[in-house]
C-alpha cells in the first residue's frame, strides 16, 4: 500500500518557494514563500505585481523623507529642461502634420506620467514623457489612415489604438511577461540607445532645416511657427543659436570635470550648466541684429486648452465598428514599443553603476503604464513612456560621491566595489562612511562583473563632480578616486519636474515658452545626442580601435578579445541599428518596434552561434542592471 502524501511538501506551480539565493538586498526576505491555493486556482496571475507592491511598500514613506537633500534641486532643474523641451520639439512634426495636437497636449502628457509614476509607481527614478518613437508611431498612423477612403476621426482611432495597447499592457503585467527582461542585455540596450542618440541628432538637423523658407521664398507655405514669416536670416540665426547652445553646454561640462575654479563652482557647472546655456542662448536671439532676423520660436496655444479648442474628452467609443478591429495591429505595435522602450529605460535608470538600495517593480509599473496609455487615449494626448537618455540622467544627477574603503596590509578589500552593490545604511551616512558589504559569492563572477563595468560604465567617475563635502583642495589625484556611494532615491524630483509642466500651461509661462527659439532646441538635441553617444557601449568599442596601444592600459578588458570579434560584435549591433533607422524613414515605420524587439532573440540565439568564445562574450556583453534590480523579473540569465 502506498501512503497518502497529504503532508508531503511538494513544490508546485501553486506553491512556489523561491530559493533564498545569495541576494543581499533589503527585500530578499519578501521573495521567500507564497501561500498555497487549490490546484485549480491560477495563482501565477498577478504574482509579479503583488511581489512588486509587497517589496516596495515598506519604502514608501522614506521615498518622501529621503528627498530632504540638496541633490534633489539640481535633479529637478536638469530633468525639467531635458524632458519638456525635447518632448515639445519631438512633437513639432506631429503638431504641424496632424493639426490634432498642441503644446498643451505634450505638457499634460508629461505631467500625467510624472504624477502617476511618482505617487503610485514602484520605480520613481524612471522619467516618463513624450518620446521620439511615439511621435513617429502617431504620425505614421495619421499618414496611413488619411490615405483611406472615408477616413475615421484621427483622435477616436488613436483612442482605440491606445485602448488595445493598454489591454495588452495589463495582460503582460498580470501574466508576469516582464520576466522576459532577464534576457535583455547590454547588446540590446546599447543598440537601442545608439538608435535613440542618432534620432536626437537627426531631429536637431530637422528642426534647423524646417526654419528655411520653402522654395527659396521669404516665407514658408507650411506652418513652421506661430510667426507670420520664416526668413532666411532667421534660419541662419537659428544655426548660430544651435551651435552656441551645443558648445556652451559642453564647455560647462568640461569645466566641471577640470581642475579649474573652486570645487563648489565646478559642482555648480555640473548641476546647472545645461539650463544656463539654454537660457543664455535664448537671450542671445533677442540681442541686436539677431532679433531683427526674426528667428522662429516654439508654437503655443491657449492656456489649458487643447489644439483647436476641442473638448478634452475624446469619444472614441463612437468610432465605426470596422475601424475598431483595424486599430488592434497598431495597438500591438504600440505594446511592443512600450514593452521594450519603457522597461529598458527603467533598467538603465537602475543600471549596475548606480548603488541603489530600494527594490524595483517592473510588473507593477508596466501595469501603471497601461493606465497612462488608456488615459492618454481618453484625453487625446500623446502616450508617455520611459525616456532615454533622460531616465539614467535623472539617476546620475542624484548620485552622492565618496571614497571607497582602502585595502588593508594583507591586500584584502575592506569594502567591495560599490558599482551595483547595495547600500545598507541611509544615504545621510554616506558622507561619513562606506557601508561594509557582506562577503562571499563566486569570485570569478564578481571579476566578470567588474570587467564588464569597466567597458560599459566607465564614465561615472569622470563625468560627475565629486561631492563637495568629500573633496578638498590640495588632495590632487585622491579626488579622482571617488566613486558613487549612494543615490538619493525619492519621489519628489519626478513629481516636481512634472508639476512644472503643469505650471507651463498657464498664460504667463506659455508666453515665456513662446520666446524660446527653435534653434536653441536643435542645439539641445545635439548636446543630448552627442552626450548619449559618448556613453554608449558601441561608441566605446569603436573608439578602442583608434587608441594608441602604448597609452592603452594593460588591464583594458578589450585587450583580451580578438579585434576581429570586436568588429563582428559591433557589426551585428550596427545591422540592428541600421534596420531600425531605415524603416523609420518609410511608410513602414509602424513596424519599427518589432525590429527593436527582435534585438533580444538575436542576442539569445544568433550571437552565441557566431565564432565567439564564452569569455569574449562575457567581456563584450553583460547584464544591464545588477542582480538586486533583476530580482523583480526573476534574475538575470547566466
Amino acid at each position: 500500500m502506498t501512503v497518502p502524501e497529504e503532508n508531503t511538501a511538494v513544490p508546485t506551480e501553486d506553491a512556489v518557494v523561491t530559493p533564498a539565493s545569495t541576494s543581499k538586498s533589503p527585500s530578499a526576505t519578501l521573495y521567500r514563500k507564497e501561500r498555497s491555493f487549490p490546484a485549480w486556482v491560477p495563482t501565477f496571475i498577478g504574482r509579479g505585481i503583488a511581489r512588486d507592491v509587497k517589496a516596495r511598500a515598506p519604502y514608501y514613506a522614506s521615498d518622501w523623507t529621503d528627498a530632504w537633500n540638496y541633490r534633489v534641486v539640481p535633479a529637478v532643474v536638469l530633468i525639467f529642461f531635458a524632458n519638456v523641451l525635447p518632448g515639445i520639439a519631438f512633437s513639432l512634426d506631429l503638431i504641424e502634420t496632424t493639426q490634432q495636437y498642441g503644446v498643451a497636449e505634450v505638457l499634460l502628457s508629461s505631467f500625467m506620467a510624472a504624477f502617476i509614476f511618482s505617487i503610485f509607481g514602484a520605480q520613481p527614478l524612471c522619467i516618463a514623457g513624450v518620446t521620439g518613437p511615439i511621435t513617429v508611431l502617431n504620425k505614421t498612423i495619421f499618414d496611413i489612415i488619411e490615405r483611406q477612403p472615408n477616413a475615421p476621426d484621427y483622435l477616436q482611432f488613436v483612442g482605440w489604438v491606445y485602448l488595445w495597447g493598454a489591454i495588452l499592457h495589463w495582460i503582460t503585467a498580470a501574466l508576469n511577461w516582464c520576466n522576459f527582461l532577464q534576457y535583455v542585455t547590454l547588446f540590446s540596450c546599447d543598440t537601442f540607445g545608439f538608435y535613440v542618440s542618432w534620432v536626437y541628432l537627426q531631429y536637431g538637423v530637422q528642426v534647423i532645416t524646417r526654419q528655411f523658407p520653402s522654395g527659396g521664398a521669404s516665407s514658408s507655405s507650411e506652418p513652421l511657427s506661430n510667426s507670420p514669416t520664416a526668413t532666411l536670416d532667421g534660419a541662419f540665426v537659428g544655426i548660430i543659436l544651435a551651435l552656441l547652445m551645443t558648445v556652451t553646454s559642453f564647455l560647462f561640462r568640461t569645466l566641471s570635470q577640470s581642475a579649474y575654479f573652486h570645487r563648489h563652482v565646478r559642482r555648480f557647472f555640473a548641476d546647472y550648466g545645461m539650463p544656463i546655456s539654454l537660457i543664455a542662448s535664448s537671450a542671445v536671439a533677442y540681442w541686436g541684429r539677431f532679433n531683427s532676423a526674426n528667428p522662429t520660436t516654439l508654437p503655443t496655444g491657449h492656456a489649458f486648452m487643447p489644439a483647436g479648442d476641442r473638448p478634452w474628452l475624446v469619444r472614441f467609443w463612437e468610432l465605426d465598428g470596422k475601424w475598431v478591429g483595424i486599430a488592434f495591429p497598431f495597438g500591438f505595435a504600440l505594446w511592443v514599443l512600450f514593452f521594450f522602450d519603457h522597461n529598458v529605460s527603467s533598467l538603465m535608470a537602475q543600471g549596475t553603476e548606480f548603488p541603489l538600495r530600494k527594490p524595483p517593480g517592473f510588473h507593477y509599473d508596466f501595469f501603471l503604464l497601461g493606465m497612462t496609455t488608456f488615459i492618454a487615449g481618453l484625453l487625446g494626448i500623446p502616450a508617455p513612456n520611459g525616456l532615454i537618455p533622460q531616465a539614467p540622467i535623472h539617476t546620475t544627477s542624484l548620485l552622492v560621491m565618496g571614497h571607497p574603503k582602502k585595502i588593508d596590509l594583507e591586500g584584502s578589500p575592506r569594502g567591495e566595489d560599490l558599482r551595483g552593490s547595495r547600500i545598507s545604511t541611509s544615504w545621510k551616512d554616506e558622507k561619513n562612511k562606506v557601508p561594509e558589504e557582506q562577503r562571499g559569492g563566486d569570485q570569478n563572477k564578481e571579476t566578470a562583473i567588474r570587467t564588464r563595468s569597466r567597458i560599459h560604465h566607465p564614465r561615472s567617475d569622470e563625468m560627475l563632480e565629486p561631492d563637495p563635502t568629500q573633496a578638498r583642495d590640495g588632495e590632487g589625484d585622491v579626488r579622482r578616486h571617488e566613486v558613487p556611494v549612494a543615490v538619493v532615491e525619492q519621489r519628489v524630483s519626478n513629481l516636481a519636474q512634472g508639476s512644472l509642466c503643469l505650471v507651463l500651461l498657464t498664460r504667463p509661462f506659455l508666453h515665456v515658452l513662446n520666446l524660446i527659439p527653435r534653434g536653441v532646441l536643435a542645439g539641445l538635441f545635439w548636446y543630448m545626442g552627442v552626450d548619449a553617444l559618448q556613453g554608449n557601449g558601441i561608441t566605446r568599442k569603436i573608439l578602442y580601435f583608434f587608441k594608441d596601444d602604448a597609452l592603452t592600459p594593460a588591464d583594458e578588458p578589450l585587450r583580451q578579445v580578438r579585434k576581429s570579434r570586436i568588429l563582428l560584435f559591433i557589426g551585428v549591433q550596427l545591422v540592428g541599428f541600421g534596420a531600425t533607422m531605415t524603416i523609420t524613414q518609410t511608410i513602414a515605420a509602424i513596424g519599427f518596434p518589432v525590429i527593436i524587439f527582435l534585438l533580444v532573440p538575436t542576442r539569445m540565439w544568433l550571437v552565441p552561434r557566431l565564432p565567439f568564445t564564452p569569455e569574449e562574450l562575457a567581456i563584450l556583453d553583460g547584464p544591464t542592471a545588477s542582480p538586486f534590480t533583476m530580482e523583480s523579473v526573476g534574475g538575470s540569465i547566466r
